[in-house]
C-alpha cells in the first residue's frame, strides 16, 4: 500500500510538472490543457487553480453517470492543479525554438510516464477518464467515439477562449497513445499472490 501511494503522489506531481513544460515550451498541448490555457488567459487565473476548478465540476457529471471516485480520482483533481503551479513558479520561460522544442518532447515523454505511475497504482481514474467510462457504461457508445468526442470538444472550447493550439497537439496526439502503452506495464500494480499452507 504505501509503495502505491508514493506512485500515485509521485505520478500525480510528474503529470503537473508535464503540464508546467508544456507552458513553458509554447507550442500546443493535449486538448484539456488547451482548454485549461483559453479558460485561464479568459478568466486571468493561474492554470493550475482553473485544473482543480474544471476536475472538479468534470467529477460532479459523474454523479448522474453514478460512478465512485476513488482515492486516486479525488487526488488527481487537487495535486495536478498544484504541481503545474509549483513548477511554473520554479520553471523560466525560453526564447530559443530549439530548447522549446526539446522541452515540448520531454513533457510529452513525462506525461506518459507520469499517467502509467498514477494509472499503474491502482487507486481510481481521474475524472476526465471517468467521466468517458461513466458515459460508456451508460450508454453502450464505443470508448472511441466517447474519448474523441470529449476531446475535440474540449480542444475547439479552449482554442475559441484563447488557448494555443500548435505542433504540440499533433505531437501528443500521435505519441501519447503508445508511449502510455510502453509505460502502463512497468508501473501497473500486481497483487502477491498468498501462499496458502494445508
Amino acid at each position: 500500500m504505501g509503495r502505491r501511494l508514493v506512485q500515485l503522489y509521485f505520478g500525480l506531481a510528474l503529470y503537473g510538472v508535464s503540464t508546467a513544460m508544456f507552458v513553458r515550451a509554447d507550442l500546443g498541448a493535449d486538448p484539456w490543457n488547451v482548454f485549461h490555457l483559453g479558460l485561464a488567459n479568459l478568466l486571468s487565473m493561474k492554470i493550475g487553480v482553473v485544473m482543480i476548478i474544471v476536475g472538479a465540476l468534470v467529477l460532479l457529471l459523474w454523479i448522474p453517470l453514478r460512478q465512485r471516485p476513488g482515492l486516486g480520482t479525488l487526488s488527481n483533481v487537487i495535486v495536478i492543479g498544484l504541481a503545474a503551479d509549483a513548477a511554473l513558479a520554479v520553471m523560466p520561460a525560453f526564447s530559443s525554438l530549439v530548447v522549446r522544442s526539446l522541452m515540448l518532447v520531454a513533457a510529452v515523454v513525462v506525461n506518459a510516464l507520469a499517467t502509467g505511475m498514477y494509472i499503474g497504482a491502482g487507486f481510481g481514474a481521474g475524472p476526465r477518464d471517468g467521466l468517458m467510462t461513466g458515459i460508456h457504461a451508460r450508454t453502450g457508445w464505443s470508448v472511441r467515439t466517447i474519448r474523441t468526442a470529449i476531446e475535440v470538444s474540449v480542444l475547439l472550447s479552449g482554442w475559441l477562449l484563447g488557448g494555443t493550439l500548435g505542433v504540440g497537439t499533433v505531437l501528443y496526439a500521435l505519441a501519447i497513445g503508445p508511449l502510455i502503452q510502453i509505460c502502463l506495464p512497468w508501473f501497473r500494480y500486481k497483487p502477491r499472490a498468498r501462499i496458502q499452507t494445508a
